[in-house]
Parts: C-alpha cells; sequence; structure tokens
C-alpha cells in the first residue's frame, strides 16, 4: 500500500495541533466522529483546535479491513457495526 503524500501532511498537522493543545483537549468530550461503511471501511472525520493560537486542523482518514492500523482505531472508538457512527474520544496525552 502506497503512502498518499496529501493524508501523511494531515495527519503532522492533526497530530501537531492536538499535542499543542493538550489542556483543551482534555476539556474535549470528543474529537470528531468514525464510521464504519456496509464494507467495513472505517472513516474518521477529525478536528483538533488550539484556541490560544488560532489554530484549527481538520483530518479525514479511511481505514480498509486489512490495513495495519485498522484493528487499533476500531478498538478506539469502542467498536463499530456497518452503517453505524460514534463520536471519537480524544487519544491519550503522550507527554503524561
Amino acid at each position: 500500500m502506497s503512502e498518499d503524500p496529501c493524508r501523511f501532511i494531515l495527519a503532522v498537522l492533526v497530530v501537531a495541533v492536538c499535542a499543542a493543545s493538550a489542556d483543551a483537549r482534555a476539556a474535549e468530550a470528543s474529537i470528531g466522529t468514525a464510521q464504519m461503511a456496509p464494507d467495513g471501511t472505517l472513516t474518521f472525520f477529525l478536528i483538533a483546535r488550539d484556541p490560544a493560537r488560532g489554530i484549527t486542523g481538520h483530518g479525514f482518514f479511511t481505514y480498509k479491513r486489512g490495513d495495519p492500523k485498522y484493528g487499533e482505531m476500531l478498538r478506539h472508538v469502542g467498536g463499530l457495526r456497518p452503517g453505524q457512527t460514534k463520536s471519537v474520544p480524544p487519544w491519550p496525552s503522550a507527554a503524561k
């Protein structure tokens, strides 16, 4: 599977904004939504904000069955069924 440069850039942006706003993230209940398509494909629509610096980052990620990150992403949202949408909780802070 080849890496898409846009996907990588978006991932870096989302991670950077999330890391810069650890306090704001702790207060948020959700950082976006995750959906499972009928074929099992996971789609994540994520947003990260740093109000102090006026930065907002948006990410759109898809994971097909067989993707190395598929299981991790599915576990993070507590599982999904085809057609279901759930809120995505923040990831634990790496700065603990």
